[in-house]
């Protein structure tokens, strides 16, 4: 990592979230928001379009084009991720967002390398066909990997507790989620379905063994402990995160709260219109 999601917390976020925006405009290849719905239920959405490989909109660019050191693990294109399958509007794992977002990223990484450090993206422009599924995720009865994700949280709740809204910042092209990987940066191993979930808040030498740096919690984890003021992390994991608030605060970005990987440009080109183009 804020689903039509911030880390659930976010009906802006779509696992990510934020604050709310004006009603949005829609435009070609964009989707406006459902109508809000009554308290403690889901949001009503309309449902997703067809799949089609849409041309990215202009303004909009592959991060690897613009800062090819830039890691990523694109997690809603894999099945490790808080549904436990590819997210609908994910066909490839791929990082596409405005370009003002990319070059400002770009100045971070600069940053982040000149300390040692390497950014890593977890997700960047998420389609409204995604939203939609999360939301559809949430009313059905799996719950494969509550065991990871939001191991204290009951599914159900997902919603009045803030986990997962929408529509999402993220379908605007300016926000990511992200952490940071000491360099040079250790190999990864590849996600197993079947190994045995650990959950999210479990230190780092017991949860999944992720490459970055211990954040306190893994991404995507629903629990107050991945708040970024967190305090029941150690003093390490608390640097940890204000050393990531910091390289992204002076890169222009601004933090949501309740997740400390979810960043937004704070002048980001698109305000108002959420696009629903596929990640392909």
């Amino acid at each position: 990592m804020r689903l039509l999601i911030a880390g659930m917390t976010c009906l802006l976020l779509a696992a990510c979230g934020g604050p709310a925006r004006p009603t949005p405009t829609p435009s070609a290849s964009a989707a406006a928001p459902a109508a809000p719905a009554a308290p403690g239920s889901p949001s009503p959405v309309p449902p997703s379009p067809s799949v089609s490989l849409a041309p990215v909109p202009a303004g909009f660019v592959d991060l690897s084009d613009v800062d090819k050191s830039i890691m990523s693990d694109i997690r809603y294109a894999t099945p490790h991720n808080f549904v436990g399958r590819p997210v609908t509007g994910y066909l490839r794992a791929r990082c596409l967002v405005t370009r003002q977002a990319a070059e400002a990223l770009h100045r971070v990484q600069q940053s982040a390398l000149a300390r040692g450090y390497s950014l890593k993206v977890y997700d960047c422009y998420r389609p409204q066909q995604a939203v939609d599924d999360f939301v559809r995720w949430s009313g059905d009865a799996d719950q494969r990997m509550k065991g990871e994700f939001y191991p204290k949280v009951d599914k159900s709740a997902l919603f009045d507790d803030g986990y997962i809204g929408g529509p999402t910042a993220h379908s605007r092209g300016s926000t990511l989620d992200l952490t940071l990987v000491a360099t040079p940066a250790p190999q990864q191993p590849l996600y197993r379905g079947d190994d045995p979930l650990v959950p999210c808040t479990a230190p780092a030498d017991q949860r999944f063994p992720d490459n970055t740096i211990d954040m306190g919690t893994g991404f995507d984890c629903f629990d107050p402990l991945a708040h970024t003021a967190a305090t029941g992390v150690s003093a390490a994991q608390r640097e940890h995160r204000a050393l990531l608030v910091g390289l992204m605060s002076a890169g222009g970005f601004t933090n949501y709260a309740k997740e400390w990987w979810h960043y937004t440009l704070r002048d980001e080109p698109i305000r108002d219109t959420y696009y629903n183009f596929p990640v392909a």
